[in-house]
């Protein structure tokens, strides 16, 4: 990627649904190189094109990051079992003790607990650690800012 590669992708992280036209006068890059650009990278920078919800505003308060380690025999069928299931936001296979890493979202505690049953008696798995998200403070903000990114690719030289 060359500098107006990386600019573009900052703007492009602060907001996808940027018009062109501003972008076009953010960057000083014409409309039509953008939409190249985008039109070009599209599945392999960009692999993407999401709204980041506020769960809360929809009623769906509990959230929670859980670290599980799945019995050996069991961790293919645990994979399968959260990737289906629909209160699962984000899934990390992820190293040491544990071998996933799952967002999940529910509208209450019962829900979640009924989740997590699941997983023991299903599954079998045991060794489950819940952290519960209290408050979102940073979110999707790495390489969004473009003065940022102008200063990384002038410092990498």
């Amino acid at each position: 990627m060359n500098k107006k590669d990386w600019i573009i992708a900052a703007h492009l992280r602060q907001n996808s649904r940027i018009p062109l036209t501003e972008l076009s006068r953010k960057t000083g890059i014409p409309v039509s190189t953008l939409f190249d650009h985008i039109k070009t990278q599209d599945g392999a920078l960009y692999t993407k094109h999401i709204a980041l919800m506020n769960f809360t505003a929809l009623g769906y308060s509990t959230k929670a990051h859980i670290l599980l380690r799945a019995p050996k025999q069991a961790k293919d069928t645990v994979q399968r079992f959260l990737e289906a299931h629909w209160n699962v936001n984000t899934i990390y296979r992820i190293n040491n003790k544990y071998d996933f890493l799952a967002e999940c979202v529910f509208k209450h505690m019962k829900e979640f607990q009924e989740f997590l049953d699941a997983l023991d008696q299903k599954y079998g798995v045991k060794d489950i650690q819940v952290h519960y998200i209290v408050d979102e403070i940073k979110r999707e903000a790495f390489l969004t800012d473009p003065a940022v990114v102008q200063y990384l690719m002038d410092s990498a030289g």
